[in-house]
């Protein structure tokens, strides 16, 4: 599996999960809440803090028509029109560069998901270190060439997608001479039921394409990214906001600091916690071999004795003999004296 370097941190299945804070719309077009939000990403460890760069006019038409207006009741944005809704959930472009500035001073990994062209080259100016590529626009090839013709890692989101639907986009990256692709896992769906996340995709995904694999979530709470974590997955995406009751496009299926913090604690604890096939106890098991059960001469016998269920009893510590052999020992004869408290050994038997 290809290890991949974005920023300072390698990711790979060597490592433990590359986290990322999408801010998404949850700036509520305020520059000075997007700073804070920088500032708690940061504070949170996660790894990296992911934006959006687009426009409505690079989304959507501005018409009144049934087709650009949301009509699922369960969605949390029923009722919206297209044009209106991207209009307050886009990150306005002139943001990104002290966006980027302020990442820098923090040591904090920023980069985008571009959902235009013309994205992507605001984004190279800003020296972006890998692109993201968004479920909904993954079978915007031209795009999906674009972001992989500048050389840097590609993250694509694969909702809604089919297996022909992904392998059209790898192969687009791959087309321009672009390898270092990382998949993400995710059901476009806001917010998403554990049951909808089909984590078992994970490493189906992984083998079939022979790409590393993460999680894009729209989950509530960590049970499902830490779950993906101990399934393999190498890179954990999730929405980001400073509180949910203030609200915004995507405040609903978001975590809060303290929520992102305890997913870059206990999604490194599940990675770790997978190792290897082991069996009979590993190394650090030893020490605890001595609290298992074993056979021990439970009252003093003489040089000639029969052992019996009195005198002979499966207790701890565990240094004596294995249990099992007690069917064998019982009615055999001692050849020495032995005192309660002697650890039964076949030298014994005479």
């Amino acid at each position: 599996m290809k290890e991949i370097t974005i920023g300072k941190r390698p990711i790979g299945p060597n490592h433990p999960p590359f986290i990322i804070a999408e801010m998404s719309g949850n700036h509520n077009q305020s520059l000075d809440r997007a700073m804070e939000l920088v500032e708690a990403a940061a504070e949170s460890g996660v790894h990296a803090l992911k934006l959006q760069t687009a426009s409505p006019d690079g989304l959507t038409l501005n018409v009144d028509h049934p087709d650009f207006l949301i009509d699922d009741p369960a969605s949390p944005w029923a009722g919206r029109n297209l044009y209106q809704l991207y209009k307050e959930a886009v990150t306005p472009w002139d943001w990104h560069e002290p966006i980027f500035k302020r990442c820098a001073e923090l040591g904090l990994t920023v980069f985008s998901s571009p959902f235009e062209q013309s994205a992507v080259d605001l984004l190279e100016d800003l020296d972006a270190p890998c692109y993201k590529i968004a479920s909904f626009e993954l079978v915007d090839l031209p795009l999906v060439r674009k972001a992989a013709a500048t050389g840097k890692p590609l993250i694509m989101s694969t909702g809604m997608a089919t297996v022909s639907d992904i392998e059209d986009a790898v192969n687009a990256a791959k087309e321009v001479g672009n390898d270092q692709i990382i998949l993400l896992k995710c059901t476009s769906s806001y917010p998403a039921t554990a049951g909808d996340a089909n984590i078992a995709t994970i490493p189906h995904l992984r083998e079939m394409f022979g790409l590393q694999v993460g999680l894009s979530d729209h989950t509530l709470g960590i049970g499902v990214p830490c779950a993906a974590a101990a399934l393999g997955a190498t890179v954990i995406e999730k929405h980001f906001t400073l509180r949910r009751s203030d609200g915004g496009v995507d405040a609903s299926f978001s975590l809060e600091p303290h929520e992102f913090s305890a997913l870059v604690e206990e999604s490194e604890r599940a990675w770790a916690s997978v190792g290897s096939v082991v069996y009979g106890g590993a190394e650090i098991e030893k020490k605890s071999l001595k609290f298992r059960r074993s056979l021990y001469i439970a009252k003093d016998v003489k040089a000639g004795d029969t052992l019996t269920e009195e005198n002979l009893r499966i207790v701890r510590p565990g240094y004596g003999l294995a249990p099992k052999n007690i069917d064998v020992l019982l009615g055999r004869k001692v050849n020495r004296e032995l005192a309660a408290g002697t650890a039964m050994k076949w030298e014994f038997i005479g």
